[in-house]
């Protein structure tokens, strides 16, 4: 038996928007680590892809986690990758290409391509 599961396109409510803006990267990163490092991927390829995506290396990574900078502030200060853009998928519920608020976007960005890596991707599939 075959099933065909669709994804609803959801949009992001304001208040949700609010929380992905003041969330702090700090909280999030060890969330990051422990999943990829569960699947027996490594720090520095977590490193390699946020890199990718951010422009930032792992010394800009470590100052935005001591700082505590919000989601906000880290997506600010970022280079974000000119094919971003071409992350595309459901994460946490969200079809990433239908999310209209770019910080949420990003966000989800950077949540889908951890969870590539953690699903065993190759990094040159995931910097695309």
């Amino acid at each position: 038996m075959h099933y065909n599961y669709q994804y609803q396109a959801m949009a992001t409510t304001p208040e949700h928007d609010v929380r992905i803006a003041k969330m702090k990267f700090s909280s999030v990163y060890p969330h990051y680590v422990s999943k990829i490092e569960k699947k027996g991927r490594t720090k520095d390829e977590l490193h390699q892809i946020i890199q990718w995506l951010t422009g930032f290396d792992s010394a800009k990574l470590e100052e935005c986690i001591q700082r505590e900078v919000s989601f906000e502030t880290f997506f600010a200060e970022a280079d974000l990758h000119p094919h971003a853009d071409q992350i595309k998928g459901v994460i946490c519920g969200y079809r990433i290409e239908d999310i209209q608020t770019p910080l949420s976007k990003q966000a989800r960005y950077l949540d889908k391509i951890v969870d590539e890596l953690a699903k065993g991707r190759k990094i040159e599939k995931i910097m695309r």
